[in-house]
């Protein structure tokens, strides 16, 4: 069998007033996954939880996403979340608040059995 990547989905999401990184990195998860609809584990008996998932945040503090809280709001899954910098601050000078933005890129991956991988043939 071979793990293969069968999703990529992306996100985005912000918290306009709190600054709050995983607050924005768990919105964007919400954004990407409201984007995406797996049927194949039901078309194809496949248990669900044996999918592994990966999910990298952009934000420009990666230091202040928690991580595992954002691998928690997944529903499906074995999750690993990494923060990474990117996204954007968009700071305002008349409320001198910062509105956070964090993009997220949802990978889910299988364990494909090698007669359903044409790479194995």
């Amino acid at each position: 069998m071979a793990l293969q990547r069968i999703i990529l989905e992306m996100g985005t999401g912000n918290d306009l007033y709190g600054e709050d990184y995983t607050k924005a990195a768990n919105r964007a998860v919400q954004d990407a996954l409201h984007h995406s609809s797996i049927s194949l584990f039901n078309a194809l008996d496949i248990d669900s939880a044996s999918m592994q998932v990966k999910v990298t945040v952009g934000v420009q503090e990666p230091e202040k996403v928690e991580t595992a809280a954002v691998a928690a709001t997944l529903p499906r899954g074995q999750a690993t979340v990494v923060a990474v910098k990117g996204g954007m601050n968009v700071f305002d000078e008349v409320t001198n608040r910062t509105t956070v933005v964090a993009t997220v890129g949802v990978e889910a991956w299988l364990d494909i059995p090698d007669k359903w991988n044409q790479a194995a043939s």
